[in-house]
């Protein structure tokens, strides 16, 4: 019994790499459901082909007394290895052709831009009718929907990729490229850049929540007004006073910048830095002091010389922009 025990440990811990927010083969999207059926396909037919190779081989090996005759080992090759390989690849060529028009089928109304940054993301939501609302880092998306980004990057190459919703589409300076996902469940999703692109590349992440229409247009509607903080706080002070509205913008102050991202509802997403650090005073504190040590070649500076006061002031005000 013991020994059964430790073989299932292995086995268990392969089985949960197939499951969580960041897995193809837990599809929660028809795009990622199409391709995590052609994937198991593929297995399937890969693994009884490997059978059968392994019963030649030891069929030819051991079983059989007889050598081959070159006739008969002529065959083999000309069978065993073009004709059968080029029918299978054919059959495979096939079915994944086949899901192309419906996985490149025209999104509905909702059209959301994505821009790859070093090292972050850059949102806007273009709702049919209204106007286009900025956001960074995080995505939120109405389920049973299909929506159309268009992906484009200014400095160097990103990848774009939400493995629960879809395939990943590249981000190439100069160019405009095209992307549908349609989510089928609700829930909160991991993306995350899928090409090298720099010192904090596996530092660019960003959550993708998926909820029912209804929730996502009351977020929408609340994502496009003024951010709900009291004016007058000494954070505001501290960081309008310390240049940080140069580069952020916040609606509904004087905080106006557009090379970094859109703070306006900060607070209301769940991580900071592009995914890698929770949503808390703590973390906002730490990022705004040593940014350089928590995402190396970020192009924001470090903080580190502020009073630890006007940096905890700034954090919690950060806080209420919700």
């Amino acid at each position: 019994m013991p020994g059964r025990a430790m073989r299932a440990v292995p086995l268990a811990g392969l089985l949960a790499g197939c499951g969580g927010v960041q897995s193809a083969l837990d599809p929660a999207g028809f795009e990622a459901e199409q391709v995590a059926r052609l994937f198991w396909a593929m297995l399937v037919a890969s693994g009884v082909i490997w059978v059968l190779v392994l019963g030649l081989a030891h069929y030819a090996s051991g079983r059989r007394e007889k050598p081959w005759s070159q006739r008969d080992a002529g065959r083999l090759i000309v069978w065993g290895g073009a004709v059968v390989p080029t029918l299978l690849l054919a059959v495979l060529l096939f079915f994944g052709l086949r899901l192309m028009p419906e996985l490149r089928a025209p999104g509905g109304p909702l059209r959301v831009h994505v821009e790859g940054e070093q090292f972050w993301w850059r949102v806007r939501y273009h709702p049919p009718g209204g106007a286009p609302v900025e956001s960074a880092n995080a995505l939120v998306l109405p389920v049973g929907q299909r929506v159309e980004f268009s992906l484009s990057t200014r400095d160097v190459i990103h990848s774009f990729w939400v493995p629960a919703l879809g395939g990943k589409m590249d981000m190439i300076p100069g160019r405009t490229n095209r992307l549908v996902l349609e989510p089928t469940r609700t829930g909160e999703f991991r993306g995350a850049c899928a090409e090298l692109c720099g010192a904090s590349h596996a530092l660019m992440a960003f959550t993708v929540r998926v909820v029912e229409p209804a929730e996502f247009e009351a977020w929408l509607a609340r994502e496009a007004a003024p951010a709900a903080a009291g004016t007058g706080h000494a954070g505001e002070a501290a960081f309008l006073a310390h240049g940080c509205g140069a580069c952020h913008s916040v609606r509904g102050t004087a905080a106006r910048g557009a090379i970094g991202p859109d703070l306006t509802h900060l607070a209301s997403r769940p991580t900071l830095g592009a995914g890698i650090l929770e949503n808390s005073a703590a973390n906002r504190a730490a990022f705004i002091a040593r940014v350089d040590e928590i995402k190396p070649a970020a192009r924001m500076p470090a903080y580190g010389t502020l009073l630890d006061t006007e940096i905890a002031a700034i954090a919690a005000w950060l806080g209420m922009l919700r």
